[in-house]
């Protein structure tokens, strides 16, 4: 099945986007932050509603824009109240929602044109979005090797690690957009409906197994490759 162009893409993506999935996720997971992801799919699908009204060719950069400011927004809001992080998710992921049925119907234009990115569909994925996750995945590897640790203690226990010097408020920001970049070059193949689920399952999977941080690592990946 590998002779045709779009399913080579297809595997290429899967291999790409993986372990992706698989890193976020066990952040995602330790840090109690299931629905974000959800949230932020919802900012992607606005961000490309206001670029297609826009007449941009490609609605996919506005959609990547939009998610990075709204994943900033979060974490400014995080850091200045006192609300608990699944109540300002839950407001964040409605004002997506609403906005972005506002701006898919504005001018009396119809929603069902904008289905493709609920669903998703992996055998269109193009090589440059394929380049895209590649520089992504790069990215995610380095800020994984530098911050893996900080993150851990971070979202465990954010108090002892604002006590250790590390920098807690970056370190969440850092995190909260490269999700928000992920979840966004991954919603035209993968599809709004699936993304949550392979950002929580695979770390929510891994740490009934896994002994030790490691494992919860990489088992996280491998059940993110098996589900790609």
């Amino acid at each position: 099945i590998l002779q045709w162009n779009f399913m080579r893409n297809a595997l290429l993506a899967i291999i790409l986007m993986a372990p992706l999935f698989g890193l976020l996720s066990t952040m995602i997971v330790t840090g109690r932050m299931s629905f974000f992801s959800d949230a932020l799919g919802h900012s992607a699908f606005t961000g490309i509603a206001i670029g297609a009204i826009c007449g941009m060719a490609a609605p996919i950069w506005a959609a990547v824009i939009f998610s990075v400011l709204f994943a900033l927004l979060f974490s400014f809001v995080r850091n200045r109240s006192n609300q608990a992080a699944d109540t300002l998710i839950g407001v964040f992921s409605s004002a997506a929602v609403a906005l972005g049925i506002f701006v898919a119907t504005l001018g009396g234009g119809s929603f069902t044109k904008y289905n493709k990115y609920l669903i998703g569909d992996i055998l269109s994925v193009s090589p440059g979005e394929i380049g895209m996750l590649a520089l992504t995945l790069a990215a995610v590897l380095i800020f994984w090797l530098l911050y893996a640790n900080r993150l851990t203690l971070t979202a465990v226990h954010p108090q002892l690690a604002s006590s250790r010097g590390i920098p807690v408020k970056l370190s969440q920001t850092l995190f909260t957009v490269a999700i928000a970049v992920v979840v966004t070059l991954s919603i035209s193949s993968i599809g709004l409906l699936i993304l949550n689920s392979l950002l929580v399952l695979p770390a929510a999977s891994a740490r009934n197994v896994a002994k030790n941080l490691k494992q919860y690592h990489l088992l996280s990946v491998l059940f993110a490759l098996g589900a790609g």
